[in-house]
C-alpha cells in the first residue's frame, strides 16, 4: 500500500497470531518497534531484526530509510518473526529491486513469504493435540 504522496509505504507481516505493520519512510536508518528502538531488544532478537537490514545493505549499499513497526498479538518470538517479515517486505517494496528480493529468498525464504503453520487444536478427551494416555499391556 502506497500513500498518495508516494512517501510512506505500509507493509504487513504475520506469524502465528502476531501481526506486524511496518511503515518505511526516507530517513537516516532508524528502526523502531512499538515506538522503541530495536537496539533495546535482547541480542538474539536484535540480530533477527537486523538480518534483512544487513542483506539489503550488502545488496543495495547505504540504506536511507526509517522503519517504524507496530506489532500486536502472539508471543515474543512470533512478534519478532512478524516484524522481520514486515521489514523485509517493506525494503523490497521501497527499493523495487528484484536483486534484493532474490537475495532475501536465497538467504531465508521466510523473510518474504509468511510461515502459515499454526498450532494444532486439542482433540476431545485428550489433554494435548496428539498425546494420549499411556497404557501398559501387562
Amino acid at each position: 500500500m502506497v500513500n498518495k504522496n508516494n512517501e510512506n509505504i505500509v507493509v504487513s507481516g504475520k506469524r502465528k497470531s502476531s501481526v506486524a505493520s511496518a511503515t518505511i519512510i526516507k530517513g537516516t536508518g532508524k528502526v523502531t518497534i512499538n515506538k522503541r528502538p530495536h537496539t533495546l531488544l535482547s541480542e538474539i532478537r536484535k540480530l533477527l531484526i537486523e538480518e534483512p537490514l544487513k542483506i539489503a545493505k550488502e545488496t543495495l549499499g547505504e540504506l536511507k530509510f526509517d522503519i517504524k513497526v507496530n506489532v500486536r498479538g502472539g508471543g515474543q518470538e512470533s512478534r519478532i518473526e512478524a516484524s522481520r517479515l514486515a521489514i523485509a517486505r517493506a525494503l523490497v517494496e521501497a527499493s523495487k529491486s528484484k536483486k534484493l528480493e532474490e537475495a532475501f529468498t536465497n538467504y531465508d525464504r521466510n523473510l518474504l513469504i509468511a510461515d502459515t503453520r499454526r498450532k494444532e487444536p486439542c482433540k476431545p478427551g485428550i489433554s494435548k493435540a496428539r498425546s494420549k494416555r499411556q497404557s501398559s499391556y501387562r
